[in-house]
């Protein structure tokens, strides 16, 4: 076997098996349903109620459209004094909602909290974790979940490194 087919199996491999796992799930890749919405600039977000982390969150979002008097994605993260996670809620949010983004020490319960919000099809992927996430962002382009490619900037990398491969 030559040195470019033994790499290329190694990746091969390594890729299906991360397709294959369910913590591969790319929750950037969101795209707008095609079919009717319920009301113009219709969108939805990531929703959970004290989930134990942001993966089960995303992986088990209630997928549902927001109510027409909410305009954005709100994400509040409590964690304790070494960062660990105690439960994520997700949710569909007002502007009044908003104006908590974000983080605020408890002291009788040792714990922080986060608040983050976010304007766009399920963009709440991310977990507020200190005062430079915890913001209130607005005016992303509508339906704009991911802020870059993400996996296809990956999946362009190692097709190029492939193709010189088999070059040589």
């Amino acid at each position: 076997m030559t040195t470019a087919t033994a790499v290329y199996l190694l990746v091969t491999s390594g890729l299906l098996s991360a397709a294959v796992r369910s913590d591969g799930i790319n929750f950037y890749s969101i795209r707008p349903p095609e079919g009717a919405t319920p009301y113009p600039r219709s969108f939805k977000c990531f929703t959970c109620e004290q989930a134990l982390d942001n993966y089960s969150c995303n992986r088990w979002a209630e997928d549902k459209w927001c109510p027409q008097d909410t305009q954005y994605c709100m994400t509040v993260h409590h964690f304790g004094p070494r960062g660990k996670t105690k439960f994520v809620t997700k949710r569909c949010a007002g502007l009044e909602d908003c104006s908590r983004a974000g983080c605020s020490r408890h002291g009788n319960t040792h714990h922080t909290e986060c608040v983050s919000c976010c304007e766009g099809l399920a963009c709440n992927v991310e977990l507020p974790t200190n005062y430079t996430n915890a913001v209130f962002v607005r005016g992303l382009a509508f339906g704009s979940a991911a802020p870059g490619g993400g996996r296809w900037d990956y999946t362009l990398l190692i097709s190029l490194a492939l193709v010189a491969l088999f070059q040589l």
